[in-house]
């Protein structure tokens, strides 16, 4: 087992009579983790915990084994892009960044060529002297990663960083993530668009209400709910014959033809017997053009698990 990144022992957060975290344990192995949940889960308050800009009601938040409350020493090490813009207009994006740097301890020089480095990472170095007030959403998402990013920081919170980018602007943070977690840092993202962090990382945390709901790699939380059957696409030219084949089979529970597909459905509680038996099927004369499930993605699982 790594030793975890980033950890939280019993911890809650009130707003009044409002519970924003309850109760809440993780330990958070280093490399991407998406943090998971519909709007008002808590992922926010959790990464405003992590970053020492909340105090926790009860409980305990650590970053790399210190201490997160009062303790400004984590933020040479620590980044975060967050998810409302605040910007000061008039400024650059390049004078923006620079400034970050500046109030993270950094020199005149030093600040200004970290900057560059920064706005050129995230694809802005065309538009870094440029006004900010003239930024479309797509440049201000990378303008806020930059300022994350500019003191090269070992552990990275992003929160909602996709959202209101265009495909170009998305594709492009993708890859600086993962080249973050390729150079060392651990990144933990926040989102509510599955597929975005499905992207990123096989590893995931699913807020729902301010508690942990489950966590682990999709397909370890996917097993979760295997006594729901398990659906499984199978695409074959002759796909009647198949589905007479495969009916009999004891880990079959049911089958159903896809419409306007040469394909059909079929629903098993034991999938790992069912995927084992289907090289059978080929070396009978029926060629499968393809084999998927639809269940082992992150929608399927999450509505799963937040409705149950």
């Amino acid at each position: 087992m790594s030793t975890p990144i980033i950890t939280l022992d019993g911890v809650s957060k009130w707003y009044g009579n409002v519970i924003g975290l309850n109760k809440l344990t993780l330990h958070i192995p280093p490399g991407v983790t998406g943090l998971l949940g519909p709007n008002g889960a808590g992922k926010s308050t959790l990464l405003q915990l992590a970053t020492g800009q909340l105090r926790p009601s009860q409980g305990t938040v650590r970053v790399m084994g210190q201490p997160v409350w009062d303790n400004p020493g984590l933020n040479k090490v620590v980044g975060l892009c967050p998810e409302q813009d605040a910007f000061y207009e008039w400024m650059t994006g390049h004078d923006f960044v620079r400034t970050c740097a500046r109030l993270g301890g950094m020199g005149r020089g030093e600040a200004r060529d970290a900057a560059d480095r920064a706005m050129a990472r995230v694809g802005m170095t065309e538009h870094m002297n440029r006004a900010i007030r003239g930024y479309s959403k797509g440049m201000r998402q990378r303008t806020k990663l930059a300022q994350a990013l500019v003191h090269e920081p070992r552990v990275l919170f992003l929160d909602e960083p996709l959202t209101g980018t265009d495909p170009v602007a998305r594709r492009d943070m993708i890859e600086v993530v993962r080249e973050l977690a390729a150079g060392g840092a651990s990144v933990l993202v926040s989102s509510h668009v599955l597929h975005e962090v499905q992207s990123l990382t096989q590893r995931i945390v699913l807020l729902h209400r301010g508690r942990l709901v489950a966590e682990g790699q999709v397909r370890e939380i996917r097993d979760l709910i295997d006594k729901h059957p398990h659906r499984i696409v199978l695409v074959c030219d002759r796909h009647r014959e198949l589905a007479a084949r495969v009916a009999g089979w004891a880990d079959v529970d049911g089958i159903k033809f896809l419409d306007g597909q040469s394909g059909l459905m079929v629903e098993t509680r034991r999938p790992d017997e069912f995927y084992a038996r289907l090289p059978a099927v080929s070396t009978g004369g029926l060629a499968l053009r393809e084999v998927y499930s639809e269940d082992d993605n992150l929608e399927a699982v999450f509505k799963y698990l937040v409705t149950r």
